[in-house]
């Protein structure tokens, strides 16, 4: 089961120097395996509004959602106190350990482009970004275990819509 970071979607949507691999990685999960937070959503739908691109928004929630079995996760208020924990202890910005959050109270691997899952954030030393500048789509279990994106998955009959 995976959470689906904002910025793999916005690879996709917006046609990105790695969208090709996007495409192949949400090919070959089926789709009820794959969610998203609340927070992801409302931000793939500012950016997406930004870029005047309401048409790819509607085909997401219409694909996604409506048509296909994407589900959509959030954290309760009880839960913020982790993520304003992990704000401080990391010095990083709410988004990020909403993520971490969501991935951990449901259990799912993380895929994200984003360098701040290079490596567990739950070690006591505070967080040092990485000076990789290479993106890599990578999968990271709240479990601290990687998991390869590239392992074979069994292939969805329709793919979306809007990718």
């Amino acid at each position: 089961m995976y959470l689906i970071d904002t910025n793999i979607w916005l690879e996709r949507f917006l046609d990105q120097a790695r969208a090709e691999e996007v495409s192949l990685f949400l090919d070959r999960i089926p789709p009820e395996r794959l969610f998203i937070t609340d927070f992801a959503f409302h931000s793939i739908g500012v950016v997406l509004s930004k870029l005047g691109r309401k048409d790819a928004l509607l085909r997401f929630v219409q694909d996604a959602f409506i048509e296909g079995a994407v589900s959509p996760i959030h954290l309760e208020p009880e839960d913020i106190q982790v993520v304003a924990r992990m704000m401080e202890q990391f010095s990083l910005d709410f988004d990020d350990p909403y993520q971490y959050g969501a991935a951990k109270k449901y259990n799912l691997t993380t895929v994200s482009f984003d360098s701040d899952f290079d490596r567990p954030l739950e070690e006591e030393k505070p967080h040092q970004k990485s000076n990789n500048t290479e993106r890599k789509v990578q999968t990271y279990p709240v479990q601290k275990a990687r998991a390869s994106f590239q392992r074979p998955c069994a292939v969805r009959s329709k793919p979306y819509g809007w990718l």
